[in-house]
Parts: structure tokens; C-alpha cells; sequence
């Protein structure tokens, strides 16, 4: 039977594995985003925080005395790099990706919660300060997308009605 330790280890793999999931889908969507600048630049931003919360994992780990799990990390990435190339066949991928990234955000929010409550119970606070602080990442990017929803969908549909090409990204 796994210890608590152990438990919380796995999860923190898990964690790793869902950022560099993220990673793959935010790259990809800002990739293809050409006529919604604000939103480029928030998933560059959150690019780059996504960056360094996956590196905030690791290091949890390796203080931990374990490593991320290769094997997670492939499977989440290859899953992310599917739900990426799926945007390419469809015409509304600015507003289908966003409500994915925002379905994202709250699986993220929900992870590091259980996190830091099982932080807690082990007695790990230097794991559940780093959880705690990703999860504030988290709930702002989640925010953001539910704060800019409404523009993203009104701008595509405009863009849909003159014709234009620039409703697709």
C-alpha cells in the first residue's frame, strides 16, 4: 500500500504531465492566432508562466527525491499535440480554443487545490507554497478567458458576417 508520500508524488507527476500538456496546447493555438491580438499575447504570457510552473514541479520533485514520469509526460503532450491538430480542420478554432483552455484552466484549478490539501496532510509546505502560488496563475488565466469570452465571440461572428478570413484565427 502507497504511502501518502508516495500518493503526493504521483499527483505531482500528474501535475507536470497536465503542464506540459498545457504547454502543447498553448503553443499550438498561439501559433495560429493571427487577428486576436490580445489574446496572442495573453497565452504568450501564459506561455511563459506555464513554463516556469512546470519547472516549479520538477524542482518539488526533485527535492523530493523523485522525477516526473516520462511516460506521463509523452502521453499528455502527445494528447495535447491530437486536440492541436484538431483545430486545423475546423473554422471556428479561436472560440472552440478558448473554451477548451477555459475547461483547461479549471481542471488545473481543481488539480492544485487537491494538491495543496495533500500537501498538507504530508506536511510538505515548501510543495504547497509552490502549489498555491501556481494555483493564482491558474484562477487569473481562468478569469481572463471568462472576462474576454464574450469579445472573442462577438469579434468572430462580425468577422464571420463581412466574410472575412480573419474570423478563423
Amino acid at each position: 500500500m502507497p504511502t501518502s508520500d508516495e500518493i503526493l508524488n504521483d499527483w505531482l507527476r500528474d501535475a507536470h504531465a497536465m503542464e506540459e500538456q498545457a504547454l502543447t496546447m498553448l503553443k499550438g493555438q498561439q501559433s495560429r492566432i493571427e487577428n486576436y491580438p490580445e489574446l496572442r499575447e495573453r497565452i504568450a504570457e501564459h506561455i511563459r508562466e506555464t513554463e516556469d510552473q512546470a519547472d516549479s514541479i520538477r524542482s518539488c520533485l526533485e527535492r523530493r527525491q523523485t522525477d516526473t514520469s516520462i511516460i506521463k509526460d509523452a502521453g499528455a503532450k502527445l494528447t495535447a499535440l491530437g486536440q492541436s491538430l484538431s483545430g486545423l480542420f475546423v473554422g471556428d478554432e479561436v472560440v472552440k480554443g478558448s473554451l477548451a483552455s477555459y475547461t483547461f484552466e479549471h481542471m488545473e484549478i481543481a488539480s492544485y487545490k487537491m494538491l495543496i490539501e495533500a500537501c498538507n496532510v504530508v506536511g510538505d509546505k515548501q510543495t504547497q507554497a509552490v502549489c498555491e502560488s501556481i494555483l493564482k496563475e491558474e484562477e487569473a488565466m481562468a478569469q481572463w478567458l471568462a472576462d474576454h469570452a464574450s469579445d472573442i465571440v462577438v469579434t468572430y461572428l462580425r468577422r464571420e458576417q463581412q466574410g472575412s478570413d480573419a474570423a478563423k484565427r
